[in-house]
């Protein structure tokens, strides 16, 4: 009769064996894809590579659930941003994404993915660098009196134009639709110019082109930008759509209307800053929005704002498509109607979540209720 001690060590070794296991099928896995990619695929690098690219991780340039970035540079002097992923969960899905993904663009709105490491339990993903790091940085508050982020209008609007024109590329552009799934200030990177690129495939999925609803098993995004149909099939199909209710909050958030809003609401609990943004167009009110000065500056905040709110159209079918946008964005303002509002509104919530928080929160309310 075996002791607790042996059947102890015996189910260690059978656990240890599973694990082992299921790693190396992650690793056939991986490696199966990487030589299916053919030309495609970036550069491939070892992780000592990886090592002297970023001088032994001595530069952090940021942080996140993913793992960390950091600076490098490679042989040929050109600088790069070094994604050092965490051990992947699953069998690597959002590693395979990035690559799949991004090895199949080429645009000027778009992060440039220069090469890779994949060996064993160690993968890293390495872009062009950005040198004016994330969008976000450039539309929140800073207690950092030394740094000013403020951008010129004209600059914002550039920026709005650009993502869009992105993202265009990425539904049309491509010989394979690509559905980002994360647009968000934090995913959009901004190169000396101020021009815009979109990164973090992560998230992402492919599909045909001729494809206009998505499969979905689960829920991508973030909390704030998730379109409705990422929560409740009732809303309508998962589409390219998806990604376009995600720009229309993101720009929501560039114009400074969240902000406005959620500073103005003393309690916090019965709008939904949508609802309020169209007070902000009625003809007797005042259109009061953060560092507007100009009448030319109105017009480019005001122009930002409807296409937003055509873009966060709880029903899919009533929003555009991504290319409508850029026509929007860049055609006689004097064109553009106020959409209808939402058929929803916020519930009632805590002073200490942020407005970004509720919409979300809201529809998945809605769901339970449909």
């Amino acid at each position: 009769m075996l002791s607790m001690g042996t059947i102890i060590i015996i189910l260690s070794m059978v656990g240890m064996g599973q694990l082992w296991k299921k790693k190396t099928e992650d690793d056939q896995r991986m490696e199966a894809f990487i030589r299916n990619c053919g030309s495609h695929a970036p550069r491939r690098y070892t992780f000592s590579d990886v090592r002297n690219i970023t001088k032994s991780f001595s530069e952090k340039l940021g942080q996140g659930g993913y793992g960390n970035v950091y600076k490098g540079k490679l042989p040929d002097s050109r600088l790069v941003a070094v994604k050092i992923l965490k051990e992947s969960k699953g069998n690597g899905e959002e590693f395979i994404n990035e690559v799949a993904s991004m090895s199949r663009t080429s645009h000027v709105n778009i992060v440039s993915l220069l090469g890779f490491c994949c060996e064993k339990n160690k993968r890293a993903l390495i872009y062009e660098f950005m040198c004016n790091g994330s969008l976000d940085k450039f539309i929140r508050d800073t207690e950092s009196s030394t740094t000013n982020c403020n951008l010129e209008w004209k600059t914002l609007y550039q920026i709005a134009i650009g993502i869009a024109r992105g993202l265009e590329y990425l539904h049309r552009g491509c010989n394979i639709r690509i559905v980002h799934f994360d647009i968000k200030p934090h995913n959009i990177l901004l190169d000396e110019d101020f021009c815009p690129k979109i990164s973090d495939f992560g998230l992402a999925k492919q599909s045909n082109q001729k494809d206009s609803i998505i499969s979905m098993l689960n829920t991508r995004g973030t909390i704030g930008y998730i379109a409705p149909e990422m929560f409740c099939r009732s809303f309508g199909g998962v589409s390219h759509k998806s990604d376009v209710y995600s720009y229309g909050m993101m720009i929501l958030e560039i114009v400074g209307a969240k902000k406005n809003i959620g500073a103005r609401v003393s309690q916090m609990s019965e709008i939904y800053f949508p609802d309020s943004i169209y007070n902000l167009l009625e003809p007797d009110n005042d259109f009061d929005l953060p560092s507007v000065v100009t009448e030319e500056e109105k017009e480019i905040a005001k122009r930002m704002i409807l296409v937003s709110l055509w873009c966060i159209q709880t029903n899919p079918s009533h929003r555009p498509a991504i290319t409508k946008v850029v026509e929007m964005l860049e055609g006689r303002p004097q064109n553009l109607q106020i959409p209808p509002k939402p058929c929803w509104s916020s519930p009632p919530r805590s002073p200490k979540l942020s407005s970004v928080a509720s919409s979300s929160t809201q529809l998945a309310s809605k769901c339970e209720m449909l």
